[in-house]
């Protein structure tokens, strides 16, 4: 799908101005005109694409002026927003791009990648503005321009003007344009200038396209927001509606029927004026500003955790339900459930200790092995779980054992969860429907019935368990000398957590009393437990190394984490999450197994196979970014994965201020990474396509988490296949590639509910412990404000120059480097002002406090001392 910017990037960073009501006035009659002498009334279909979280949405565009009221007052109410706005009423369409006349390419169809995020301005031909049925709708976006951070909001009356000019533009004007380039022009940088845009490359034009086909819708077009009676008491839509107003600024206010609100809402409409309620948009006339819904329910009190939790899932679409009796009906009945001898005879048992015992190799070995039975020696293997401690749904467990000869034996051993999950019954539709579990601070909504996640897949201590087991023989430096995959029966001895393995990898000499570590099975030592993690450790320090130094690029973002009151649910703490050697210990096992299983399939599969790519970075982004690093004087190497952690890894030195430093470039680096996704090797016959960015590997595969992933349980039925143990999938390479791009959307969708569930938490502690202070870096700086990163919680804010005690504020630049210079009041009379240099990496103190609203609050800049230094 193109990917196209017009008027829409104009409009944003106008609704983020600080424009008073005279020029906000002045600007609506200026871009309203724009608005009647353009296209975007023209076509059949008349409607925008935003994108978001892989989300397609769109909208019409008669209704952008609309959003651009409602943010302005959204603004003026405290209530605006960072983000771009578009509408979230997402459709997944399919694009007819149409190129400006003079154009030697063909129409085409594009998907979104296809077109470079800078075509911003360009003139629209004459012909497009007919509104025949074959002229094409302009298509806009509303995104944040990253010229904003170098000019601040003093250039926007200029852009302005020139926008509109470019759009406006008809063939006889064309001729006398100074000239029309793919971003916005200051008066120091004016672009190429000629008199024909059509002669201009194709990097400066700006596609335009129509949509054809409503393929699938894919948002909900459900909101959260408060109801309030129209202003118009005397009007007739008075008597029949309700004004709801999303909390969520793109999308449009509805009207709904005063059927669906509370009986008493409109003799007591204040009692309800903070009462949160969801809304279904289910229509939008071209000739209205509002759309029109239907009010579903009252969420309960804003700002309170469970309210707003349940609106978050609505709106992306979780489906948080109970499952049905048709699903429950698919789980075994006859419980306690025990494995069946005929199952247990098929598979390699690694949960008893001794014997010998006779197994049919097809079902558990590759199939390069080629006798019909062989005798396998039964033991008792030390197989255990690491995994945070409050997890329920262990899909992963570890083994590992010291061998005559010197060298290891080391299992990844993974729930069988496609054993209970067979194909093409309810409890696969919803599973994949679902397509990933849900996880938000406190609570999970679980992609499988928790008598699977909770009991039967996962591998509690002392249970014996159905697993897939990629085994390896390996050196002591991690060495592959050898590779086995098959069906296994596993008991875990014991639940560690990240905390038990990390005291065993920071004490290595000390013996762990019994008292601390859960219950451990009476077949295994500590002391053997604990060497096992040991050897682990090692092995899995060694292929880090090796990873990184084939050019592996790892990017780690802070993470918060909250502690909760077990009572109430309410936040008591929060603090950032430290990713351990522990945790590195049993990502690189994973990471081994996922892409082991990767090879396996794809070369039984080369069709069919279900795998993971990361594409490379953004071109332009990557570009900016590599412009601004030269600009302040940062040596990074762009040239690839592993160059670029390499400079990460070095640049900073070693005081105490480096680890900041590096936090706040990785957010920077993370700014033009693309989302690694699922896909179906039969839709890309390119094989360097299937590459691992991140990884730097060529065929990489999700196997481990097939509790809370519906991709992972794909996988384990191709690896069955694989292995002859079971007939091949049922599913066509079209269908794998539709569940995978579902699959997608909605990891997507619930990193992103994820992310907004800690938001929520974090706002409630700012509002019930706060003010908070804390160290922060600066991350950006624009011509009114600048961002930071709170050092201390992970979090990033804007803070605003004119929220600021000040006497004054000067922004400059040097080259492409901002700063700000800011002059405090004095504390006394008599005094001078203080003044602060405010650049990238500048380290200031701030205060975090609760706003008027339910969940908002604000960072502000603490006076600084006179004796304090920059880092």
């Amino acid at each position: 799908m193109a990917k196209l910017l017009g008027l829409g990037s104009m409009i944003q960073r106008l609704a983020k101005s600080a424009c008073d009501e005279e020029e906000f006035a002045q600007e609506k009659r200026v871009i309203k005109e724009a608005f009647d002498r353009t296209a975007f009334i023209a076509g059949q279909e008349k409607q925008t694409w935003h994108r978001e979280a892989g989300n397609s949405i769109v909208a019409s565009p008669s209704h952008h002026w609309e959003r651009l009221v409602r943010a302005k007052e959204l603004q003026d109410s405290g209530k605006g927003s960072q983000d771009g706005f578009g509408v979230s009423t997402g459709l997944m369409a399919l694009l007819k791009v149409i190129k400006p006349d003079g154009s030697d390419k063909e129409t085409e169809v594009t998907h979104e990648s296809d077109v470079p995020e800078d075509m911003l301005g360009t003139c629209i031909p004459q012909e497009t503005a007919k509104g025949d049925a074959q002229s094409p709708d302009v298509i806009i976006e509303a995104q944040f321009d990253d010229n904003d951070t170098e000019h601040g909001q003093d250039h926007l009356q200029d852009t302005l003007t020139d926008d509109i000019n470019k759009l406006s533009l008809d063939t006889g004007e064309k001729g006398k344009a100074a000239g029309v380039t793919g971003v916005h022009r200051t008066k120091q940088d004016d672009g190429p200038k000629v008199n024909d845009p059509r002669l201009l490359p194709d990097e400066f034009l700006q596609r335009t396209a129509k949509v054809v086909y409503i393929l699938e819708k894919k948002h909900s077009r459900a909101a959260t927001g408060f109801i309030k009676l129209l202003a118009d008491r005397n009007s007739e839509l008075f008597k029949r509606c309700a004004m709801f107003s999303p909390v969520d600024h793109r999308v449009p206010r509805v009207y709904v029927p005063l059927a669906d609100c509370p009986p008493d809402f409109v003799t007591k409409p204040e009692t309800y004026a903070q009462m949160l309620f969801i809304c279904r948009i289910v229509d939008w006339k071209e000739d209205s500003n509002f759309a029109s819904g239907q009010l579903c329910k009252s969420l309960g009190q804003a700002g309170e955790i469970e309210p707003e939790s349940e609106g978050i899932l609505t709106e992306y679409g979780v489906d948080f339900s109970d499952f049905s009796p048709e699903v429950l009906d698919c789980l075994p009945q006859n419980l306690p459930w025990v494995i069946s001898p005929g199952e247990l005879a098929k598979r390699r048992d690694l949960s008893v200790p001794g014997g010998i015992t006779q197994i049919d190799a097809a079902s558990c070995l590759t199939p390069a092995d080629t006798t019909q039975s062989i005798s396998v020696w039964k033991w008792k293997e030390c197989i255990f779980t690491i995994d945070p401690s409050t997890a329920r749904d262990l899909d992963d467990a570890l083994s590992c054992k010291q061998l005559p000869d010197g060298n290891l034996e080391v299992g990844v051993h993974i729930a069988d969860v496609s054993y209970f999950v067979l194909e093409e019954t309810a409890l696969d539709k919803v599973a994949s429907e679902r397509a990933t579990s849900v996880y938000l601070v406190q609570k999970v909504i679980p992609m499988l019935p928790r008598l699977l996640c909770e009991e039967l897949c996962s591998l509690n201590p002392m249970r014996d368990r159905l697993t897939f087991s990629v085994i390896w023989k390996l050196t002591p430096e991690g060495k592959i000398l050898d590779e086995w995959f098959g069906r296994t029966v596993i008991c875990s001895c014991v639940k560690l957590s990240y905390d038990h393995a990390q005291s065993m990898i920071d004490s290595p000499g000390k013996v762990l009393s019994p008292e601390e570590l859960p219950p451990v099975s009476p077949q295994h030592s500590i002391a053997e437990i604990q060497e096992a993690v040991l050897n682990l450790h090692r092995v899995a320090q060694r292929l880090r190394k090796q990873r990184f130094t084939e050019g592996a690029l790892h990017l780690d973002q802070m993470k918060l984490s909250f502690t909760l009151d077990q009572e109430s649910g309410m936040p008591q703490g929060c603090y950032i999450y430290q990713y351990r050697d522990s945790n590195k210990l049993v990502e690189e096992f994973m990471l081994l197994a996922n892409m082991a299983v990767a090879h396996q399939i794809y070369r039984s599969f080369p069709e069919q196979a279900f795998l993971r790519r990361h594409p490379p970075p953004q071109t332009k982004l990557l570009k900016d970014l590599m412009d601004f690093c030269n600009q302040v004087g940062l040596d990074i190497d762009f040239s690839s994965a592993g160059t670029l952690h390499k400079s990460l890894s070095e640049t900073f030195g070693a005081d105490k201020y480096s680890r900041a430093r590096k936090e706040v470039l990785t957010y920077m680096f993370s700014r033009p990474m693309q989302m690694a996704l699922y896909f179906c090797t039969g839709g890309l016959k390119d094989e360097t396509l299937f590459h691992h960015y991140a990884l730097n590997v060529p065929f990489y595969t999700h196997f481990t988490s097939p509790i809370r992933r519906y991709a992972d349980i794909i996988v384990h039925r191709l690896l069955s296949a694989s292995l002859g143990v079971r007939s091949p999938i049922k599913m066509e390479k079209e269908a794998i590639q539709k569940q995978a791009d579902h699959c997608n959307d909605r990891k997507m969708a619930s990193k992103r509910v994820q992310e907004l569930s800690a938001d929520l938490f974090f706002s409630v502690f700012v509002r019930e412990c706060g003010p908070l202070e804390s160290e922060a870096m600066v991350m950006g700086v624009l011509s009114k404000a600048f961002d930071v990163l709170v050092l201390k919680f992970g979090v990033q804010k804007r803070i605003y120059c004119n929220a600021l005690p000040l006497v004054d504020f000067r922004f400059q630049k040097a080259g492409k480097k901002p700063e700000l210079t800011l002059l405090w009041e004095p504390e006394e009379l008599e005094e001078e002002s203080v003044p602060q240099v405010i650049t990238i990496f500048t380290l200031v103190e701030v205060v975090l406090t609760a706003d008027g609203g339910p969940l908002k609050y604000s960072a502000l800049l603490k006076r600084p001392s006179l004796d304090k230094r920059e880092p």
